[in-house]
């Protein structure tokens, strides 16, 4: 075999020497490898999947025929005093105010007890501020016992924030929800599960909370808490949080249930009050806190966790 390949190398070479026009060949890598087969490449490790939040839809129009703060509503009495109580909280959020507040874009809306609108608030306190030029929101349902946040938007239900807490279990683009309103995104309260106050307790529940203010510095994180009064998982996510909106129904809730339910959280820096379904004549004769409502917020704020 090798005296072949030397007689043709140099009859390659004598043509070469002639004029011929002989196209150089690839030398062999070793001998005897002039025919060797091709070494496969190996195959390229597979990409992973760079999964995507999910988009939805909300139904606009059914939202301002209710009572909600949205793009396509009116200017409204409601609209218009929830621009009045986002400005501190975005004030205090972007570290402008007096003093700056530590977490202050993490804002926990709560109530002393249960029907005092505080689901209600909270949605419509997220689309107001994502209405913002420069702010983006995420609405996080925290009410993980009495979940009512995708009901109220007409969204079906799907992991959440308790999947998020337990390890290996959900990714956080897996569980986010963008919706049709470009600056506003949803995390649902996620799977039931019956140790739900001890995953808010948690380091996971700590680096979790962690890691939604860093991915998105601009970002206002909005939490629908549970009741102050009627569970503990309100006073554990208090601890997590820069700011507190506590809304109190107005005529309703008793000044001793609110005196208890701000002592629950007297280590939250900020704590706002927010008086829901004020009437015209109550709006001068109560001591603290905005007051909002007109009849069709009220309406819809019955309805409301």
């Amino acid at each position: 075999m090798a005296s072949l390949i030397e007689k043709a190398a140099q009859r390659l070479e004598q043509l070469r020497q002639a004029g011929a026009d002989v196209p150089e060949a690839a030398p062999p890598s070793a001998a005897g490898a002039l025919h060797a087969p091709v070494a496969a490449r190996p195959p390229a490790p597979p990409q992973r999947l760079q999964s995507s939040s999910k988009v939805v839809q909300l139904d606009l129009d059914a939202l301002t025929e209710a009572g909600f703060v949205t793009p396509k509503a009116q200017r409204s009495l409601t609209a218009e005093q929830f621009r009045v109580i986002k400005r501190p909280l975005l004030t205090n959020a972007m570290g402008k105010g007096a003093a700056p507040v530590t977490h202050g874009n993490r804002i926990m809306v709560t109530s002393a007890v249960a029907g005092e609108g505080k689901t209600f608030t909270a949605i419509n306190l997220a689309m107001s501020i994502a209405m913002e030029l420069d702010h983006t929101v995420l609405l996080v349902d925290a009410d993980v016992s009495r979940p009512s946040i995708m009901k109220t938007l007409g969204l079906p239900s799907g992991p959440g924030l308790l999947d998020l807490l337990l390890a290996n279990q959900t990714e956080m683009s897996d569980a986010l929800l963008r919706t049709n309103i470009d600056k506003l995104t949803l995390l649902p309260s996620g799977t039931p599960h019956q140790r739900a106050t001890e995953l808010l307790a948690s380091d996971a529940m700590s680096a979790l909370v962690e890691e939604m203010g860093r991915r998105y510095p601009e970002r206002i994180i909005i939490f629908d808490s549970p009741p102050l009064l009627m569970t503990t998982e309100s006073r554990v996510l208090a601890t997590h949080m820069g700011q507190i909106v506590m809304v109190v129904q107005a005529g309703q809730t008793q000044r001793a249930q609110v005196r208890h339910a701000l002592e629950a959280i007297e280590n939250c820096p900020i704590k706002l009050m927010v008086l829901n379904q004020v009437r015209e004549e109550e709006r001068n004769s109560y001591g603290y806190g905005y007051g909002y409502g007109s009849a069709e917020a009220g309406a819809a704020a019955d309805t409301a966790a």
